[in-house]
């Protein structure tokens, strides 16, 4: 005979109130804040720009912007623990600390904050800079000169090249754009010069594009028509990286080393793997007339060394942010230049750069050597600002 079990009723009671519980409205003690409304920065209105940032723990928050000091160094904002040339912020509600300026001129600025000592960029802006190793945040304020920073519609393509260096020993990468309608069906018999554009000190090949704005640049140019299409190098000039620190590859130890010890091997390394690299693998103009070199600073050192060591290379030659003296070696390095021949020698400077005075020894050599050049200058030193400009004056120059 089947008997039936009960269910004691303490049991039941034990297991439903829970599942009862589970059907009510949690009680706790938490309040419930509603986010923050998203956070706009800068925010450009005509005369006046304002900028925000959240920190609601920051005792103090503060904003420096390049064109507070537009000519203290090459870059825009430097140290953190300065309170030098720095705009005090006003915290307001939900912690949102904001100030509003005056808006700059016309021009590709950079800024950051500093938040109780510590640099941060702008988080929310999406465009940034890198160089070497800050990240900072850009206030590019629309204008004439500004013009070619930004609003092209026909774009060219920017690759990122790994590449086999034997002359340094191991594979490196280097940024290599190609002008709009390479690519095109209709093109894939026009071959294009090459513009190889060298980077300075402490910097690596990524900066031209990050900082010099020189895909824009090229890109403005060429769809106005005032530049020739062309393909634009931008090599890593330290011979002892394989490519941007960032990127966390390092060269092989003893390359590294034994390129270091080296005299001019970035140089070598242009002229015996990079152009030869191009040149296979880019439908180019394989001729001197098809080749121009030019470099900012350390670069433009190096485009000094290259011509002089291997004259008759490049006919269009355009060192900027730098100069020559007056030695043997140096002066016998342009007469080399001279006797190989050229098609365009300018060189460009700001007034107030620490170069300038080197750059005005290398324009009295040239003059008195009998070699026709055009020295460009301009107020303002050693800055991007000026090179992003010289770059604007020199590319329509190229391969006319």
């Amino acid at each position: 005979m089947m008997t039936t079990k009960r269910i004691p009723a303490l049991l039941t009671l034990a297991v439903l109130l829970p599942l009862a519980a589970l059907a009510q409205p949690r009680q706790n003690n938490l309040t419930v804040v509603p986010p923050p409304a998203r956070i706009v920065s800068p925010v450009i209105d005509g005369a006046k720009t304002t900028f925000s940032i959240a920190a609601p723990q920051a005792i103090t928050v503060s904003l420096h912007g390049s064109w507070m000091n537009p000519d203290d160094n090459c870059y825009g904002p430097l140290v953190q623990d300065t309170q030098v040339g720095v705009i005090p912020m006003t915290r307001g509600e939900n912690g949102v600390w904001s100030c509003t300026i005056d808006t700059p001129a016309p021009e590709l600025w950079t800024y950051n904050f500093y938040i109780d000592g510590v640099y941060v960029p702008d988080f929310a802006n999406p465009l940034i800079q890198r160089d070497g190793t800050r990240l900072l945040s850009i206030l590019l304020v629309p204008g004439k000169l500004s013009e070619n920073y930004a609003g092209a519609t026909q774009h060219g393509n920017l690759n990122m090249v790994w590449y086999d260096s034997p002359t340094l020993g191991f594979e490196r990468r280097m940024y290599v754009y190609t002008p709009y309608g390479y690519e095109a069906k209709a093109n894939q018999k026009t071959k294009y010069p090459v513009l190889y554009l060298l980077h300075g000190g402490g910097c690596d090949e990524d900066t031209w594009e990050s900082m010099g704005r020189v895909t824009a640049i090229a890109d403005n140019l060429i769809q106005k028509g005032l530049a020739k299409p062309m393909i634009i190098v931008m090599p890593n000039g330290n011979a002892a990286q394989s490519s941007s620190p960032f990127l966390q590859i390092p060269a092989p130890e003893e390359a590294a080393a034994a390129a270091r010890q080296v005299r001019n091997a970035y140089i070598h390394s242009l002229v015996g793997d990079i152009i030869p690299y191009i040149e296979l693998h880019y439908r180019v103009i394989v001729k001197p007339e098809g080749r121009a070199v030019s470099g900012l600073s350390m670069g433009g050192g190096h485009t000094l060394s290259v011509t002089a060591e291997y004259p008759g290379t490049f006919s269009y030659i355009c060192p900027m942010g730098c100069g020559g003296n007056r030695n043997e070696e140096f002066v016998s390095g342009l007469l080399g230049i001279k006797k190989a021949g050229y098609k365009l020698y300018w060189l460009a400077a700001g007034t107030s750069d620490f170069t300038y005075q080197g750059a005005k020894v290398l324009d009295e050599i040239l003059t008195e050597n009998g070699m026709p050049h055009t020295f460009f200058t301009k107020d303002g030193g050693h800055t991007w600002s000026n090179w992003r400009i010289f770059l604007n004056e020199m590319l329509p120059l190229l391969f006319k």
